[in-house]
Formats: C-alpha cells, sequence, structure tokens
C-alpha cells in the first residue's frame, strides 16, 4: 500500500514537471519594465554581433547619429523559435550587413531597444518582437 502511494505520488510529481516544462513561458518579463511604449525608435545600422539565445535573440547594430558618431546599439527580439516559425534564421543577419530596425527604447536610457521589426538587406521585412508581452502592436514596417 505504501509502495503505491508513493508510486502514485512520484507518478503525479513526474508528469507535473513534464507539463511545466513542455509548456511555453508566456511574458517572463513585461515589456513595460524594461520599454518605453511611448517612445519609439527607428535604427539603421550595420550588424556587428547577434545572439540567437533562448529567452530572446539580440542583434547588435552600429548607427551613426546625425553629427556622424556611432552608437552601438543592442535590440532584443523575440525567441529564436518563435522567429524561425516567422521565417527568419540566424544565417539572415551576416555581420556587417545594413539593417533597419523599428521597435521602442529603453527606459534606462542606454542604446538598446526593444525590436518590433526588422528590415533585411534583401528587402524582407519581418516582425521581430516577443508575443505576449504587453507591447504595443509593431510600428509601420522598417523603412529605407
Amino acid at each position: 500500500m505504501i509502495f503505491k502511494q508513493k508510486l502514485t505520488a512520484s507518478a503525479c510529481l513526474l508528469a507535473g514537471g513534464l507539463l511545466a516544462a513542455s509548456a511555453p513561458t508566456y511574458a517572463h518579463h513585461a515589456f513595460a519594465a524594461e520599454f518605453d511604449a511611448n517612445k519609439p525608435v527607428e535604427l539603421k545600422g550595420t550588424l556587428t554581433k547577434i545572439e540567437w539565445i533562448n529567452p530572446h535573440g539580440w542583434i547588435y547594430l552600429d548607427v551613426a547619429d546625425k553629427s556622424g558618431k556611432v552608437t552601438n546599439w543592442a535590440v532584443e527580439f523575440g525567441g529564436p523559435n518563435a522567429l524561425m516559425r516567422r521565417g527568419l534564421r540566424k544565417t539572415d543577419f551576416p555581420i556587417g550587413a545594413e539593417v533597419y530596425v523599428n521597435g521602442y527604447l529603453a527606459k534606462s536610457g542606454k542604446p538598446v531597444a526593444n525590436g518590433s521589426t526588422v528590415k533585411l538587406p534583401d528587402g524582407r521585412d519581418f516582425f521581430a518582437g516577443s508575443e505576449n508581452t504587453g507591447a504595443p502592436e509593431p510600428p509601420k514596417p522598417a523603412s529605407n
């Protein structure tokens, strides 16, 4: 009897663990905690680095301002699995390529943004953000 109870308890714990591990993690952080929906930004820059990792992908761009000063921006994207379902691949981001990103500035004031859309060198536009985070609808597609 005790063995059967332990076996049942173990099976329930295992099933619960498997269920929790297989469920998607929605909004592990809210958009509003880090980014300002009232401060949209459009960045045009040269890709310097890409991190195709969970829970978010990141691209890094050298962006020149009007005076010519170059700042390296970090742009948060959705997770790699979500990006791949939309047709994006890590290989779509060759280092040195020029990309256009629309998104929202970080509240910290640092050169960090939450990317909503990205336009690749071949002209394709993609939704690059995370879903279910409280972020606003993507702004107009990234432009030239």
